[in-house]
């Protein structure tokens, strides 16, 4: 998937018809259950592929909490933040192609769906297939929700020329206001994705160590989020220790899509102070926070990222 290019007309075009005037997010996310083409249940891949449209395409999934209050996070994104995230990727070209997978994350102890795929799309079809996605509202209480079922599903079940082909990592982006979870039920694996493993459960460790060999992967910390505001010491230390300076912490969710750029371009050797000055108003200062600690990918001795 994946053929087509970001095209702002037809964003006008579709914001005007399906997300204009909604009022809430409920309104603009109109599913109330699982969509079935959204179901990551014995997908063998989704495939982010070259095209004469996207000749060095690069996979981005962004998986976005849509649990209790976090439901705001797709709700900005799906109005305005995707039109911002796609126009400074093609302008500011931090990476080449870009191919956009969403992911919709829940609760596997307890919601219905508790992760969505979408496809990789280049072109308007990213937000029709975001807006499909099924804000569930759930979650539980048990301090975190399955962040780390996406690595599984990016590590196991994406194909991607950009790593086929190029040997080059795709990126992926986590969000929302909860711990880390320490492990994932080897029942809970099947029950979501119809794998078997062996063992009895997979630790984060394991599942960042699957994601890596493909990904590059990052979880941003929403500090606006209920949990967020009520255990923050226990939700940044949970992250620290799993992603160290890969998690990111943001003061404000409606910033997510220039977050998620300033990131591509720091990782992709662009020097953080320069990016931060780039974005006017007070996200710069948001932004500077936001990436103060990440770390640029090494060079060769040709001065080209390493990947």
């Amino acid at each position: 998937m994946g053929t087509g290019r970001w095209d702002s007309r037809a964003w006008d075009s579709y914001s005007s018809a399906a997300i204009r005037g909604k009022k809430t997010v409920d309104d603009v996310f109109a599913a109330r259950s699982l969509d079935p083409t959204l179901n990551p249940y014995k997908v063998s891949f989704r495939e982010s592929c070259d095209s004469s449209d996207n000749p060095n395409s690069t996979p981005i999934i962004i998986g976005l909490d849509v649990t209790g209050s976090m439901g705001i996070i797709a709700d900005n994104i799906a109005r305005v933040g995707l039109e911002k995230l796609a126009t400074e990727v093609y302008n500011r070209k931090p990476v080449s192609d870009p191919h956009i997978m969403f992911m919709g994350i829940g609760d596997v102890k307890y919601d219905s769906a508790p992760l969505q795929v979408t496809q990789f799309e280049a072109d308007i079809r990213i937000a029709k297939e975001l807006t499909k996605i099924y804000v569930e509202h759930g979650g539980g209480g048990n301090n975190s929700e399955s962040y780390t079922l996406p690595w599984w599903f990016a590590g196991m079940h994406t194909k991607c020329d950009n790593y086929i082909k190029r040997g080059k990592k795709g990126y992926l982006f986590t969000i929302g206001d909860e711990e880390c979870p320490k492990t994932v039920l080897k029942s809970e694996i099947e029950k979501v994705f119809g794998d078997t493993i062996q063992t009895d459960s997979m630790s984060a460790q394991d599942l960042l160590r699957l994601v890596s060999k493909q990904y590059e992967v990052f979880h941003i910390i929403i500090e606006e989020g209920n949990h967020m505001r009520y255990q923050p010491d226990e939700v940044i230390k949970s992250w620290n220790e799993i992603l160290g300076q890969r998690a990111l912490k943001l003061s404000d969710y409606t910033k997510l899509p220039e977050l998620i750029v300033s990131t591509l371009q720091v990782l992709n050797g662009e020097n953080k102070d320069i990016v931060s000055d780039s974005w006017d108003g007070s996200t710069n200062l948001i932004i500077r926070n936001a990436i103060k600690e990440l770390v640029p990918n090494a060079k060769d001795d040709n001065g080209l990222v390493k990947f």
